[in-house]
């Protein structure tokens, strides 16, 4: 579903993206994109979204052209780790906005804004709702138009316990539906249960890109959170 072909990003002289080459197939696949800060992570993911145009290489989603086709936007839902909506919309009218923006769709995935019961919270403005709060408008965004790819940036930064435990279970269900998720976090044991691969990137580049089944296979470790230590250290000393 998505090919990114040797994709090589500069931002002058720092050499953010170094020949990037992965191919993410649809179908029940959950690909946890992790690694230390200023590594590529989000650099890559702005790529997949045209959001940032590659120095060199190109990215392709279902055989388009990512950065000459504005229409493969249209297969995935964002959620961004800092969502900047309208401070005097009401969140009933920022979700009325983002459905004009695709008219053509009529049965929206509101799953997420009853589960989160945000219509409890409807004429409130955007302004005045907590942080964790407006991470819960971002998540029920990215899902509202049943897309294909869901690209999940931080997710379970500022929610709380059981906020977390329904976006998760949200997560799974997609997942189960074939859809293809990408989700990058700074706190890898909130993937254990998520993630069916796992791409560790490290001074732009990608360390690895393995099945969890065989990343713990070739750690002997029994989480994720395990055996990327186990890597690490092993990495750090050799």
């Amino acid at each position: 579903m998505i090919t990114i072909k040797n994709i090589h990003k500069y931002y002058r002289k720092l050499h953010a993206l170094k020949g990037i080459d992965l191919t993410f197939e649809a179908g029940d696949r959950c690909i946890a994109l992790i690694g230390p800060n200023a590594c590529g992570k989000t650099t890559l993911i702005k790529c997949i979204l045209n959001l940032v145009t590659p120095t060199k290489g190109e990215v392709m989603i279902s055989g388009r052209n990512a950065n000459h086709d504005p229409r493969t936007r249209e297969l995935i839902g964002f959620m961004p780790q800092s969502a900047n909506f309208p401070k005097n919309l009401s969140v009933e009218n920022t979700f009325r906005l983002i459905r004009s923006v695709r008219p053509e769709i009529n049965d929206t995935d509101d799953e997420l804004y009853h589960s989160f019961h945000l219509d409890r919270i409807s004429t409130k403005t955007m302004g005045t709702l907590s942080g964790g709060t407006v991470q819960k408008v971002s998540a029920a965004l990215a899902f509202m138009f049943h897309p294909q790819i869901v690209i999940l940036d931080e997710p379970f930064a500022g929610l709380d316990p059981l906020a977390s435990g329904i976006l998760k279970e949200k997560i799974l269900k997609e997942k189960e539906k074939g859809k293809l998720i990408l989700i990058t976090s700074h706190v890898i044991s909130e993937l254990d249960h998520l993630a069916s691969h796992v791409i560790f990137m490290e001074e732009g580049r990608i360390l690895f890109y393995k099945s969890v089944g065989l990343l713990l296979e070739d750690t002997g470790e029994h989480t994720i959170t395990g055996a990327i230590m186990k890597i690490l250290t092993q990495t750090e000393y050799e």
